[in-house]
Parts: structure tokens; sequence; C-alpha cells
């Protein structure tokens, strides 16, 4: 593998608010080393992701600007795979940098793939074991360690799920994942206040839905089973909306002005992590929030029937309790009334990682690439 070329180094391609969130450590940890990487935007999440990215001190280099209205994934894939291919025969990197599972993250992979550019996957190897669920990011995300040359997974589980496919255990480094050098730098520059509005000993509860295979009936049912918690007029509960009209249609109605219950416009990044360190307990569909929340003490409960990040549930932070309404309410309750079982699950070390995972990465990258940065 050559090393850093003039017109080389790195190239970092992210879209969506969580991609930039785990992508953000790893850019000020290359830029630190005197090697800042070219920042490849595809504007995938554009309301999101801008203010998150002023608040965190990134400038893009290059915004790609692909989402149209109504744009099925079919077109946002095709748009995607031609601009970052335009995009990258421009800037001729030695290696592209890609997070997770997005469409963003697998046009990156295939653009590079088509350039002859290795590819550098982080947070590679969570698996659900369901092609479909979640949809379309469990494929994306198979497809992309197709494609890559250096897989940093974030645990030990996942860099396992790799090698069992096949990857050389040469080519991938367990990092932990990048989410917690990130909550961890939020939490010390104090950025950010809490959505929550109550004092005093009611309980805190913070919930997150958006996904696909939640919406509709399902959701509709969890919106039921927050309205029956908020009856019982110890809690306040803090829902951010997502954007998607999909989400909003089912959870205004049920929600709406429910005493004990408090809807707010969808969070920026240091404004969530405040509400997320203000709470007692999380109640999400959310892949990052399983990660974050246990270095802050905070019990999940994942309202979905699969999930790619099992080792938070292994571990007893967490629990998978779909979108059942009885076996949703009765887990919350629990939690909520039972001091010992909050115990157990508050006091679980993180399973996914220390916050030292972005150094990891890039002396793994610059050991590789032929720099001594």
């Amino acid at each position: 593998m050559s090393g850093f070329t003039a017109n080389g180094g790195l190239a970092v391609v992210f879209g969506t608010r969580p991609e930039a969130i785990k992508l953000a450590p790893v850019i000020r940890e290359l830029t630190g080393r005197g090697l800042p990487p070219v920042i490849i935007n595809t504007g995938q999440h554009r309301e999101l992701l801008d203010p998150l990215l002023r608040r965190m001190s990134i400038s893009t280099t290059v915004d790609l600007d692909v989402m149209r209205a109504n744009q099925p994934l079919s077109g946002l894939t095709a748009r995607l795979s031609d601009s970052l291919g335009e995009t990258l025969r421009k800037f001729r990197p030695d290696a592209v940098i890609v997070q997770g599972d997005t469409t963003t993250a697998l046009c990156g992979a295939l653009a590079a793939f088509y350039e002859r550019i290795p590819v550098a996957h982080i947070e590679a190897g969570l698996r659900s074991g369901v092609t479909d669920d979640p949809f379309p990011e469990e494929l994306n995300r198979r497809l992309v360690s197709q494609l890559t040359r250096w897989h940093f997974a974030p645990t030990p589980r996942a860099a396992a799920a790799l090698t069992n496919e096949g990857v050389d255990v040469s080519d991938v480094d367990v990092t932990g994942n990048t989410v917690i050098d990130n909550l961890f730098w939020v939490l010390e520059q104090g950025l950010g206040q809490s959505a929550f509005t109550t004092e005093g000993d009611k309980k805190r509860i913070l919930v997150t839905l958006h996904r696909r295979e939640n919406q509709g009936y399902r959701m509709n049912g969890v919106a039921q089973v927050l309205r029956r918690l908020a009856a019982r007029g110890d809690v306040e509960i803090v829902l951010p909306l997502h954007r998607s009209p999909s989400v909003r249609d089912v959870l205004l109605p049920v929600l709406g002005g429910q005493p004990g219950i408090t809807l707010v416009e969808a969070l920026e990044y240091p404004e969530f992590t405040a509400t997320l360190a203000a709470c007692d307990l999380i109640i999400t569909d959310s892949g990052g929030v399983q990660e974050e929340a246990p270095s802050l003490g905070k019990p999940v409960l994942v309202a979905r029937d699969t999930t790619e990040r099992p080792e938070a549930i292994e571990a007893g932070a967490a629990r998978l309790v779909g979108t059942d309404v009885t076996a949703l309410f009765e887990a919350a309750t629990a939690l909520l009334d039972d001091a010992e079982l909050y115990r157990s699950m508050a006091s679980v070390i993180n399973p996914f990682g220390d916050g030292k995972a972005a150094g990891r990465i890039a002396a793994r990258l610059c050991a590789d690439l032929g720099t001594t940065a």
C-alpha cells in the first residue's frame, strides 16, 4: 500500500447526522496528527446535519446536495454513486472512510471501489441476522463489508461476525465505537441544554422513535404505552419528533397535548446529549442510543424485534422488548418501580467502548498508509 501522495490523503464521506457524530472524533484525531481529511458531505440529512457541523466546528470540503423531494432509495442511490464517483476522481485520495450502514456509506464504498481506492469502514461488523430488518441498513452494511479494506469493528462480537464471513483477521481491528468518543467530548465541552422541564421527584423518560419497520400500527401501540406511563403522574416523557411525516402523523394525534409528555422538535446533538444525560430511562428504536446510554448509566428498552447491537442486552444494560404494548408497558413499569432492577441495569460497564476509538483507527490507517504522523 502506497504512502500519502501530494494529491492523496484521506477522504471522509458522510451525509446523515449519526454518521457525522461518529466520524467527528476521527476527523479531529486525523487533523490533530497533521492529516486533515477531505470531508465530503452528501447532504442526506440536510436540516439535521448542518447545525450539528457548525456546533462541532466541522467544515465540509465538498457538499453534494443530493436529496430531492420524495426521492426513492433507487434514485438516491443512483445520484449518490454518480456524485461521489465524480468527487473521488477529482481528489484521488489514498483511502476513503465511511461509517455505518446508510445509503451514503454504501455508495461511498462502492464509488471508491470503482475508482480502485481502498475503503475504511468504521462501525463494521454489525449484524441483525435478518436481511431486511432494519431496512435497508442490514443489507447496506453487509455490502459495504464486501468493499472494505480496513474493518474497524466496535466490539469483539462485530469482529467475529466479519471473520466468520471470510474477512481476514488481519484486516479487522476492534476499536470501540467512536460515538462514545464524541459523547464524552460534547459533555466535556459543556455543550447543550436538557429538554426536560420538570423538577423534583419525577422520573424522566427519553423516547426516540423513527424506524421504518415501526411506522404505522406498531408506533401507534408504543404511543399508547407512553400515554399510560404518563398517566401515572410521576414521570415526564420527552420525545423529540422525527421530521418524517410518517412518524409525526402517528405520534402527534396520540401524544400531543398530553399531561406529562413533552414533544419537542428534533434536538441538535449537544441538546440531545444533555437530555440523555439528564434522563432516568430510555425507550428507543435507535441504534446509536443503545451504544451511548450505558456510558451514562441509563437503562434502555429497545422497541424493536431485532437488534444489531446485542452486546448491551447481553451485558444487562438494555432489554429487547419489541413493540408489544403489554410487554413494553410492563418492562417500563418494572424499571420505574423496582429500584434493585434499575440499579442492576444502570451499573453495567459499557460494552461499546472507552472513548478512545478514534485514536486506534487513526493509528492503524497512518501505519498502513505510510505516514509517521
